[in-house]
């Protein structure tokens, strides 16, 4: 039995993929496990499949000013000596990184371990933590064609991301049961990510009169976020995170309005689904999503709504555009060639492992 170390970790989509190789992995005879921050999101989601997991001290990487700069430092230095010592003790021979703050000292730990490491990039241009970590890796997974340009020749491979399988599964009819819907009218989602869009969600329920005439809505509101006001309006599900369910509802849904996270559309693509993305602008990011769905537009895949252009109007017209031209979106999304990527991503780990 070969034994692989994951790790990644700060938001969801740090997670999600690595949670789509799991049953890959199981099927392969791997002995698998977890390194993450101590009580972040990863955690969380990493142990209902009970996989063992190990905490470690992680400390933010930031492009700005903060107070914290001063301490974090110290968190990563000591996260990489508790990573160190959890690699030694299990020996794998292998660790693939997602991503996130969380996985640069375990990467570098692994480095020093004589470890080989594999890192997936899922944006057009590498973050931060994985700019840190790629000196460290044998090689780079790239979501995107474009982000090969940005890699090592010799390390990056074209492998997309890892989509879950239970998504494919989905049941239009349940996803409808479970939101109170009938099936007259046609379903608009709207994704704002884990933490939510306070944006996207004000202008949503600013435009939900409108909406409601020709559609019935699902809301991805994000934790906090649920307006209880709205809670008794029929054709209006919002949730404030949703898992067990979320593959019927994406079933029942006609139109994906979504963040850009790349995980996030790459499911959307899966699955072929019209969408319009609204990705993170450059004053809460560093731009990533806008490249993002900036090459899925230039792809035909998605309708590209700026959050800097987002108004009760814009988002209307937006909605009507795909609407009516949903078949093309479709057409455009079935020549996709970013498939079998967990195929390709096993191939890999197997190639590069001790």
């Amino acid at each position: 039995m070969k034994r692989i170390v994951l790790t990644g970790g700060g938001t969801a989509g740090h997670v999600t993929p690595l949670i789509a190789l799991l049953p890959a992995l199981t099927k392969e005879n791997y002995d698998i496990h977890y390194i993450g921050s101590y009580e972040g999101i990863e955690r969380k989601l990493i142990e209902e499949y009970h996989i063992p997991y190990y905490g470690i001290s992680s400390g933010k990487l930031r492009r700005y000013f903060d107070p914290k700069n001063f301490t974090d430092p110290f968190k990563v230095i000591k996260g990489y000596r508790e990573a160190r010592k959890i690699l030694k003790n299990l020996q794998p021979d292998i660790l693939f990184s997602k991503g996130g703050f969380v996985s640069v000292p375990v990467v570098i730990a692994a480095k020093k371990c004589k470890i080989p490491v594999i890192i997936h990039e899922s944006d057009m241009t590498p973050g931060l933590a994985n700019k840190i970590a790629i000196p460290a890796a044998k090689k780079v997974c790239a979501n995107f064609p474009e982000t090969m340009a940005h890699l090592p020749p010799e390390k990056a491979v074209l492998t997309g991301t890892p989509i879950r399988k239970e998504l494919f599964s989905g049941n239009k009819i349940k996803g409808l049961d479970f939101c109170g819907f009938t099936a007259n009218k046609p379903v608009l989602m709207i994704i704002g990510g884990s933490t939510g869009s306070r944006a996207i969600n004000e202008v949503v329920r600013g435009l939900l009169p409108t909406l409601l005439r020709d559609y019935q809505v699902i809301h991805l509101c994000g934790k906090g976020n649920l307006d209880t006001k709205l809670t008794d309006t029929k054709g209006y599900a919002q949730f404030e995170y949703i898992k067990e369910e979320l593959s019927n509802l994406f079933a029942a849904s006609d139109l994906v309005i979504s963040r850009a996270g790349a995980n996030a559309i790459c499911e959307i693509l899966a699955l072929r689904i019209p969408n319009i993305l609204i990705p993170l602008g450059l004053k809460a990011s560093r731009g990533d999503q806008i490249l993002n769905a900036e090459s899925f537009e230039n792809q035909g895949y998605s309708y590209l709504l700026k959050e800097e252009d987002l108004t009760i109007s814009s988002l209307l017209e937006a909605i009507k555009s795909v609407m009516n031209n949903r078949q093309k979106y479709i057409e455009a999304m079935n020549k996709s060639e970013l498939n079998n990527s967990i195929d390709k991503i096993i191939k890999l780990i197997k190639k590069t492992q001790l």
